[in-house]
């Protein structure tokens, strides 16, 4: 019977194949592992066996397992990569490495004045919709642009790049991380900041190969290491 330690291995000989192909280094890329409806357990597992980069979606179930007594002691290095709402801004600050899923101006303003209140500073990625799915949380790719001196201006989070969910169409899914990869360069070109946008976060277990081949420096991974999910 597999394991989670096994599936993470798999998992990295599978990241190291798809930079040997494009000719990138597989240190330069950040698995995720998403252990959204799993229990503390099977994160503790990932844990031991060397996966410190922990992805969660829903708030409640984010805090419950922060603060569990399997997990609390643990080096972990949070990352909340559901759509986050104004008004969970509160309970996340302070407690993530990154913020993956803010797609308004308001979510981020109201990120930046609860960071403000703690005295921290926040990092964050902005979701862009680049399937144009009406299912889909983001921003519409050319909503960016115009909207993006908003999120600039913002003091106490810093935004660090780009985040979407692709298509389940890999060849959809290609010209949509591609897409993402040419939109954080032209955000670069505008930043105040730009070498704080380095990151893609891009990929999931069905396609992290060819997000990898288009520039993904995030996979986030949940099935393919934890398995099915229920919900």
């Amino acid at each position: 019977m597999e394991t989670i330690s096994d599936n993470l291995r798999l998992i990295h000989k599978e990241i190291k194949a798809a930079c040997m192909k494009c000719g990138r280094d597989p240190s330069d890329i950040r698995l995720i592992a998403v252990s959204k409806t799993k229990p503390a357990e099977l994160v503790k597992a990932a844990c031991e066996a060397g996966q410190l980069d922990i992805g969660e979606s829903y708030v409640q179930e984010f805090l419950e397992k922060q603060a569990s007594g399997l997990l609390s002691n643990l080096p972990i290095r949070w990352h909340f990569i559901g759509h986050l709402q104004s008004n969970k801004a509160k309970d996340i600050v302070g407690r993530t490495t990154l913020v993956h899923g803010i797609d308004k101006p308001s979510t981020a303003a109201e990120l930046s004045k609860r960071a403000a209140r703690q005295g921290v500073t926040a990092d964050y990625l902005i979701e862009i919709n680049t399937s144009g799915e009406a299912s889909k949380f983001g921003l519409a790719p050319d909503e960016l642009l115009s909207l993006i001196p908003r999120f600039f201006e913002l003091p106490n989070i810093r935004l660090r790049g780009l985040m979407t969910i692709a298509s389940p169409d890999r060849e959809k899914a290609r010209q949509e991380f591609r897409l993402l990869a040419k939109l954080l360069e032209k955000l670069r070109s505008i930043s105040p900041h730009p070498n704080l946008l380095t990151e893609l976060s891009m990929g999931m277990s069905q396609d992290y190969d060819i997000a990898i081949e288009e520039g993904a420096t995030m996979v986030r991974i949940g099935t393919a290491i934890f398995g099915s999910r229920n919900r």
